[in-house]
């Protein structure tokens, strides 16, 4: 597996595939070109998922803005796909005469990660030796290791300085989000509501008071991220309300420190890792479950950690949080990462905890494997129809467009 430091990245929103993997591959190919080449202008093609939600995504200025002061034409394909995700993309660098001096295929699969036109990922070489959890939980029981000591044994002490950095900029997300109020950009003119969750909620006792606030922290970061401000993916910009809500959460209820938040983000990266590995944490690929559903997973382990769970009862935790999001679709209404994702962020970041509780108070044995549900989901995803893949044509996003078209009545089951 990957680094951690390769699945935590701060970037702007609002989508770690459509906003921040492109950019990233529109500054490389820019960085690629040879100084002295008599550039005259650029071509970039966005296919697939990237063109049929990117304008909604802010890909266009992603793309563009790296390349300025020259003149950027974008190509809209969503109907056309590369070989090798929904997600492709292709640069072209134009002389003067409109011939192409260079070009590159890239393909934004998640969390701001990249494949080029082989297949070969971005970034550095794997720095854990695990394929799946199964060898984690071997190695932790017959060594007496944690899973957040991996990190340190693997990583080595970098990795903690650059994890609490991580934890700062989560922090920073949602204190802005809870001072923001107004509308979100875009068309749907949704309405921000961290700020007054969060006054309604201390106002409130008990389970719902508690509720409140864990709806409220993840709402700020989720509102940060759809407004396009600074975020962590945790595991992608999509899905970045749940673990920040769920840690902050916990460290203001038990007074945890930041070391202790720092290893359940350790924790939290390699659950997310196993899971970018062993499936896919794109929406264009497999849906939300693999954004929202590995983001609870990632939360409910990081939650159970800090509430004195066993490596099992860890394990369980991060496996129902995946499990119970099984068949989630992409389907956001006018490709904005709003309606649905700001409330499905909220609602994760409450179910994490709750699935934390529940491996609490088990013995962490279990009849369905973390592993099993990774490749579940996996399936699950590959089998979903392209229009639940984050291409705004299926769904929610499909039923509010027909709605909007005057279409307000349902066909009949069977109809």
């Amino acid at each position: 597996m990957k680094s951690l430091t390769e699945l935590y990245r701060i970037g702007l929103g609002p989508s770690s595939s459509h906003t921040m993997g492109p950019r990233f591959a529109a500054q490389a190919f820019q960085a690629a070109l040879p100084p002295t080449a008599a550039i005259a202008g650029i071509r970039v093609t966005l296919f697939g998922s990237l063109a049929a939600t990117g304008r909604g995504h802010l890909t266009g200025r992603a793309v563009s803005e790296p390349f300025a002061p020259l003149p950027v034409e974008l190509v809209w394909a969503p109907e056309r796909l590369l070989p090798r995700h929904p997600n492709g993309m292709k640069f072209e660098a134009l002389d003067a005469t409109g011939q192409v001096a260079a070009a590159r295929i890239m393909y934004s699969v998640g969390g701001g990660a990249l494949l080029n036109e082989t297949g070969v990922p971005d970034g550095g070489p794997d720095v854990f030796p695990y394929t799946c959890m199964r060898e984690i939980l071997e190695e932790t029981e017959r060594d007496g290791l944690l899973l957040w000591e991996l990190a340190g044994k693997h990583e080595g002490a970098a990795i903690w300085p650059y994890l609490d950095g991580i934890w700062s900029a989560m922090r920073r997300a949602i204190a802005r989000g809870l001072e923001a109020e107004g509308k979100l950009p875009g068309a749907l003119n949704v309405a921000r509501k961290a700020s007054a969750y969060h006054a309604r909620a201390r106002s409130m006792a008990g389970y719902f008071g508690q509720t409140a606030l864990l709806f409220a922290y993840a709402l700020a970061v989720s509102e940060e991220n759809a407004a396009g401000g600074e975020v962590v993916t945790a595991p992608t910009c999509g899905a970045c309300g749940v673990l920040p809500a769920v840690l902050f959460f916990l460290q203001q209820q038990s007074q945890l420190s930041d070391e202790k938040i720092c290893r359940a983000l350790a924790t939290a990266g390699i659950i997310g890792n196993l899971i970018k590995r062993n499936a896919s944490i794109s929406g264009a690929e497999v849906g939300c479950q693999g954004e929202v559903g590995t983001a609870c997973a990632m939360a409910a382990g990081a939650a159970a950690q800090l509430l004195g769970g066993s490596v099992r009862q860890i394990e369980y935790a991060a496996e129902m949080g995946l499990e119970h999001h099984l068949g989630l679709t992409c389907d956001p209404i006018g490709g904005y990462v709003q309606i649905p994702c700001i409330e499905r962020n909220a609602v994760a970041a409450v179910r994490a905890v709750d699935c934390a509780a529940y491996a609490l108070l088990s013995d962490g044995q279990h009849i369905v494997s973390f592993d099993e549900v990774v490749r579940t989901m996996w399936e699950t995803g590959r089998d979903m129809n392209s229009s639940y893949r984050e291409t705004a044509q299926g769904g929610l996003a499909k039923i509010h467009l027909q709605r909007l078209k005057g279409a307000n009545s349902f066909p009949r089951m069977g109809s």
